[in-house]
Parts: C-alpha cells; structure tokens; sequence
C-alpha cells in the first residue's frame, strides 16, 4: 500500500485504485451515491447539479445531495449493521462494499489545495475517517469544513464518533480568507497531537489522535430544504491532495 500520495490530476479521469467516486454507497447503492466530476486541466471538479438526486432520501432526516470522494472503502454484508460512518442507530447495509483501501495512512501530513463555490445551502470539506474495519476505529480528522452560509468559519478539530479514547473537539475559526480562491488546507498527525495550518500558517492544535488507519474524503454538499436557489451548482475544486509519512 502506498505510503506517499502526490495527486495533481494530470490525466483526464480519476486514479480509481487511489479514489471510490461514491459517497457511504453501501447504506444507499453506487448508483445512487455516485459523485458527479470532471478531471482537466490538472484539477478535479466535484459539482452537484440540478438533476442530481437526493442522497439516503428515505433515511437521513435532513434532504442532502452530495458529490464526494473516499480513498478507502469497506461494509458488512446487506441487511447488517456493520458500515463505515452510520447516521442513525440501527442503519442496515443496502449494498455491500468489498473492502477498497486505495489510500488509508497512520500518521503523516497531509494537504489539499482546493476552492469551493457554495451557496448559503451548501458546503465543501476536507476530512480523513477512520476505516472503520472494527467499529472503534471510527474517529474523524476534518481538515477543514465550510458553509456558504458562514464563509469565513473554516471547521477543523476532531470527532470522536464510536471511538471511545477519542473526545469530541471541534471549532470553526474565523479566518480571513475567500474561500472561492484557492487555499491549502493541511494537517499534520502525530501520535497524540495534531496540528492544522491553512496556507502553510499554524491555526490550531489539539493534543489527542486517532491512533489507526484513516481514508482520505473529499465532498461538496448541498442541503436543498434550506431554501437558497435551486439553479446554483456547488462545487468543490481541488488542485493537489498530498500525503506524507513522517
């Protein structure tokens, strides 16, 4: 397994033994989860067009369309509980995913250099997930996360989810930025602490970590029961995503 990731997108399609264009498609299908995008001119462009359908209509509460990336894949089989990132307690496997581990590290650094154009109904993010293999395993790392509706608040921190040594530590500093021009957004990640940096430019530091294999995701959100136009069309637009081991 690769312990370096230099991704430019060079080529005009996905490196798919590095990303799966889907987003938590065993709780719903690949057909249903699939990630509208382009690879050109050395950028990926994740969009949410108006035809897209919703995503989980029929099981997330709160109406979403998504168009997302994952560099690391697994489920248990149909109709178990076992899944990567479940939303509601009790969620049953509606397809199941064979374990994909395109690009999963422990510890390291990593960046992505990217944009977002969002509405004040939508949002882009950055954020590696525990692989979930065994469900304690689960902690979370978001890099950075923003809604059109707060664009100066830029998410980072950690989720602790089903990982019982983890805490919940999470914050969405205001940062003097535009997030419709191109920002590096990094984290370094050590055993017991890790460190954010936009633009090469400390931010913050939380002194806990996960502690096991992580998977890289990359989405744009669009959430249309909170009104906002329905014609606009959120993307996420990434330039580089770099990974190194320390």
């Amino acid at each position: 397994m690769a312990v370096h990731l230099e991704e430019r997108f060079t080529g005009d399609d996905l490196d798919t033994s590095v990303w799966f264009p889907y987003y938590l498609s065993h709780w719903s299908s690949r057909a249903e989860s699939a990630a509208t995008y382009a690879v050109e001119d050395g950028e990926l462009r994740l969009s949410i067009p108006p035809a897209q359908g919703l995503w989980c209509a029929d099981r997330h509460d709160e109406l979403l369309r998504v168009s997302c990336l994952q560099t690391g894949a697994f489920s248990g089989p149909a109709g178990g509980t076992v899944g990567q990132q479940p939303f509601v307690p009790g969620l049953t496997v509606r397809e199941e995913q064979p374990p994909f581990w395109g690009y999963t590290p422990t510890y390291g650094r990593f960046e992505a250099r990217l944009r977002g154009v969002v509405s004040e109904r939508s949002m882009v993010a950055f954020w590696m997930s525990g692989i979930e293999d065994r469900p304690e395993r689960s902690g979370e790392i978001c890099v950075m996360e923003v809604f059109g509706s707060a664009p100066h608040d830029v998410g980072m921190g950690i989720h602790a989810f089903r990982d019982p040594v983890l805490r919940e530590e999470f914050t969405a500093p205001w940062l003097d930025l535009d997030l419709a021009e191109f920002h590096t957004y990094g984290v370094e990640w050590r055993p017991g602490v890790v460190s954010f940096s936009v633009d090469g430019d400390p931010v913050r530091t939380v002194y806990q970590a996960p502690d096991y294999p992580m998977q890289l995701m990359l989405g744009v959100f669009d959430f249309p029961g909170r009104g906002g136009p329905d014609g606009h069309v959120p993307q996420l637009v990434v330039s580089h995503v770099r990974g190194r081991p320390l």
